[in-house]
């Protein structure tokens, strides 16, 4: 559901990278008391994990269209609120300026509609709540999916309610909203259920890591997550560099829904930033150095061991700066 440029206008872009750095502020300033040692790990590994995810797209029978994983409330589950929205900004950077996935004007966009409303808005007010009266794998399986199919509905509506708000596309309001909500809830149930499936491994090797993030705490010095981690790293070099050569072909369902409505996926893009993303990306469309396209093995291991790196180095900033203001406070 990556926006692309010729669905927005600067003034809507604009607007909604200022809201989107707005919550990646709040997301580094909250996150101060929730990231320790042990966090900083799992935020890499999880971000790596939700890149190597987003690249295989799954197709949705009989509609010629197909979805990929959001992530949003995995990252929720297991990280806690704000370090999960700085995770899944880390990916959608890298995807944007090193891959040239998702415009770069709309970039604000997508950061809102794949990471607000799952992390802030299902995550607190239908995931916990679910799981209010203790985590057991029936329960981690309906939260899962029911939080991830009211987010990505959402998230739909809001790239309608942006195209709309732009005026670049001659994209009916009412057509496009049509075609976007029935086709993302079927996208929504397969991610719920993959979700659903990953977190009750987790939980069922380290519950003191979704206890930790459903509670805004700390995971702990007590907690040993060096082979849960090790597990999730040897996972997503499986998927990222070599499940993601079978991602299915179909438009995903926001290129699905446009083409329903103007023959093609492709649109003209009136902002003029396509040749320059292009231009400044390394691996445009995920291309590798001998120009295989679409989920390569390279692109899948670079980009995860990138974002690795990035959502690893977000966490451990917050954790450095609070340890030498913590620091500074004992000296006074």
């Amino acid at each position: 559901m990556h926006m692309s440029d010729a669905l927005v206008s600067p003034t809507v872009g604009g607007l909604m990278i200022v809201v989107s750095a707005g919550l990646i502020a709040y997301s580094v300033a909250k996150s101060k008391n929730l990231v320790d040692d042990k966090k900083i790990p799992m935020m890499g590994v999880m971000a790596a994990l939700i890149f190597a995810g987003q690249m295989i797209n799954f197709t949705i029978p009989g509609t010629g269209s197909s979805g990929h994983i959001g992530g949003g409330i995995l990252l929720a589950a297991t990280l806690g609120g704000p370090p999960a929205f700085l995770c899944i900004s880390a990916v959608l950077l890298i995807q944007c300026f090193f891959f040239a996935d998702g415009g770069m004007l709309a970039l604000g966009c997508n950061i809102f509609n794949m990471g607000f409303w799952p992390i802030f808005i299902a995550y607190p007010l239908i995931f916990k709540p679910i799981l209010k009266k203790g985590i057991t794998k029936p329960r981690l399986m309906v939260a899962s999916v029911i939080s991830v199919i009211v987010a990505l509905q959402l998230g739909a509506f809001s790239v309608v309610l942006q195209t709309l708000a732009a005026g670049v596309t001659s994209l009916p309001f009412s057509t496009f909203l049509l075609l976007m909500q029935p086709i993302h809830l079927a996208i929504g149930l397969v991610e719920g259920l993959v979700t659903g499936a990953i977190l009750c491994f987790i939980h069922a090797a380290r519950p003191e890591i979704l206890d930790a993030a459903g509670s805004n705490q700390q995971i702990g010095s007590g907690v040993a997550i060096k082979k849960l981690v090790i597990i999730l790293l040897c996972a997503t070099v499986i998927i990222g560099g070599g499940l993601s050569l079978l991602a299915s072909q179909y438009p995903d369902g926001l290129e699905w829904s446009i083409a329903k409505i103007t023959g093609s996926t492709e649109m003209e893009n009136p902002n003029g930033t396509d040749e320059l993303q292009e231009n400044t990306a390394v691996m445009p469309d995920y291309s590798d150095a001998a120009g295989s396209t679409g989920g390569s093995v390279t692109a899948g291991i670079v980009g995860s061991a990138l974002t690795l790196a990035i959502a690893g180095a977000a966490g451990g900033a917050v954790y450095l700066v609070r340890r030498k203001k913590k620091g500074a406070e004992k000296e006074e």
